[in-house]
């Protein structure tokens, strides 16, 4: 089991920053992808960015050039970093932890991002 928690959240006004934290129970980064995923207002689910345990990154099309998934494997904590926030960015961001070979996933409780205009 791994319980994710997520911090970070608030509201803040476009064109400004905000650094979501996913802290985890345990040292899981060696072999679970992690990922960052936002319910929006409509009840839309999307992919925000993962990074896979040898580093590699991806991106929604959306937010790329303004969002920076991270990872701190000392603090077992996963980040995203996320600047020049439009109101579109408005969601409930979830941390996700997904183990391929077993197809193991973990999710967050969420933590809510509001971006006013």
């Amino acid at each position: 089991q791994v319980q994710l928690v997520e911090s970070g959240g608030g509201l803040v006004q476009a064109g400004g920053s905000l650094r979501l934290s996913c802290a985890a129970s345990r040292n899981i980064f060696s072999i679970f992808v992690m990922g960052w995923y936002r319910q929006t207002p409509e009840n839309q689910c999307e992919l925000v960015a993962t990074v896979t345990r040898g580093g590699s990154t991806n991106y929604a099309d959306s937010v790329k050039g303004r969002f920076t998934i991270s990872r701190d494997n000392a603090k077992n904590t996963v980040y995203l970093q996320m600047n020049s926030l439009k109101p579109e960015d408005t969601a409930v961001y979830y941390c996700n932890a997904f183990l391929p070979i077993s197809r193991e996933s973990y999710w967050g409780r969420g933590t809510q991002v509001t971006v006013s205009s």
